[in-house]
């Protein structure tokens, strides 16, 4: 097993770091979407103006997407990552202490924009410390914070609402933060060889799977990546992708707690629930982009149709259990997709130019978490807080999704 092999033990080392980061990431952006309804209860907020707070994130998250990814390509993901990292965690912290809406969305622009060079910089440090045989795997281990962040977030978030109100989960949030940006720059280099607990045999490998790459003078070709029309592919798949997953995951707990008439304490076990299922779907998704190259694409676009006709049946659904099982259903096929996607977006690029390329396809991701949350709130604002049409319109994003993706051919690798 690749993770025990001491050949790669200390790629290993920054894969767990970057794990912890994701998770942490996750985590401060997820418990919100269970604080929400407290949050509008606080501030006397209509579903417009909840799902603006959700979207504001994202503003922050998208504009510094790209720019990100470039200083990541151009300074190393190592400061970026560490910078990112102490930045949101003390934004996160300020979410807790603000009792004035404007200010309030104004923390959650600045904790988005201290999040974005995260994606680009994770993927260039995959793609530094693995070479491609295992990209696919590695990005789907990381990736499983996408399920486990929002399961964790669920039960955490219910709990300290529970006993200490949703103000003290944002200020315990930070402390974590801070603790692993100051591991990361301390224990992660910007180059293998500058790690004296990389192998021998692992820097060769390296060398052998790109030799032309200098990780020592990374430089992000903005022309070559604006115009590989690869990337725009790519970024439209992830924009209806993500217009789909942001809008699940950030309205799912209301509508367990209103439409299903859920309590918090049974809304944070019950929504943790897909996700957990999520987590072992997107680690096979990897282990199949690693494993079915040529195939993938296809196997992508047939999972994420399964998972748009899943999650329109959840609004239909007569009883609880069996609208929890759809949503158990729609969640396996989601993150095994999503598993298999970031397998073939780690293949498109070359090394040097992944947190810049990585960073515009994750940008458009971040454009949907814009557009979908407060799109969603305002359809239930105008449909009396019904919630039809918002799982209908999830679902035709998955759709669109699944159509483009056949189209995504990419070049062989080894």
């Amino acid at each position: 097993m690749f993770l025990k092999n001491a050949k790669w033990r200390a790629s290993g080392t920054v894969l767990v770091l970057l794990w912890f980061c994701w998770l942490l990431s996750f985590l401060d952006r997820m418990v919100i979407t269970v604080a929400l309804p407290y949050i509008a209860e606080d501030f006397e907020l209509t579903s417009t103006h909840q799902g603006l707070i959700i979207s504001t994130f994202f503003m922050g998250y998208a504009l510094f997407q790209i720019p990100g990814g470039m200083l990541a390509d151009r300074f190393g993901f190592r400061k970026m990552t560490s910078i990112a990292v102490g930045f949101w965690s003390l934004f996160t912290m300020l979410t807790g202490v603000i009792f004035y809406y404007p200010l309030f969305l104004g923390v959650r622009f600045f904790f988005g924009l201290g999040e974005a060079p995260l994606p680009g910089s994770s993927y260039k440090a995959i793609a530094t410390y693995y070479p491609k045989r295992l990209r696919g795997r590695m990005t789907s281990i990381q990736s499983t914070v996408n399920t486990l962040g929002p399961a964790f977030a669920s039960v955490l978030a219910a709990y300290f609402i529970s006993v200490f109100g949703w103000r003290h989960l944002f200020i315990f949030l930070a402390i974590p933060g801070f603790v692993v940006a100051f591991l990361f720059y301390r224990l992660v280099r910007d180059n293998p060889k500058d790690n004296p607990r990389m192998s021998a045999e692992a820097l060769q490998e390296l060398e052998e799977d790109e030799p032309t790459v200098s990780v020592t003078k990374p430089k992000a070709r903005m022309s070559t990546i604006f115009k590989n029309s690869l990337v725009w592919k790519a970024g439209l798949v992830w924009f209806f992708f993500d217009l789909t997953f942001w809008g699940f995951t950030s309205w799912l707990p209301s509508y367990l707690m209103n439409e299903r008439n859920l309590s918090l304490q049974a809304t944070g076990f019950y929504n943790a629930l897909p996700y957990l299922v999520g987590t072992v779907a997107m680690l096979l998704g990897g282990a199949m982009s690693d494993r079915f190259k040529d195939q993938r694409r296809f196997i992508f676009a047939i999972s994420i149709l399964v998972a748009a006709v899943s999650l329109f049946f959840i609004i239909k659904a007569p009883s609880i259990e069996l609208a929890l099982l759809l949503q158990c259903v729609t969640a396996w096929f989601l993150f095994l997709s999503q598993g298999i996607f970031w397998g073939i977006v780690v293949d498109i690029l070359p090394t040097d130019q992944m947190a810049t390329g990585s960073s515009v396809v994750n940008c458009l991701g971040s454009i949907a978490g814009v557009v979908s949350p407060i799109f969603i709130g305002k359809l239930l604002d105008i449909s009396g807080g019904s919630y039809a049409t918002t799982f209908t319109y999830l679902a035709i994003c998955l759709v669109l999704a699944g159509l483009i993706v056949p189209t995504l051919k990419t070049r062989k690798t080894i």
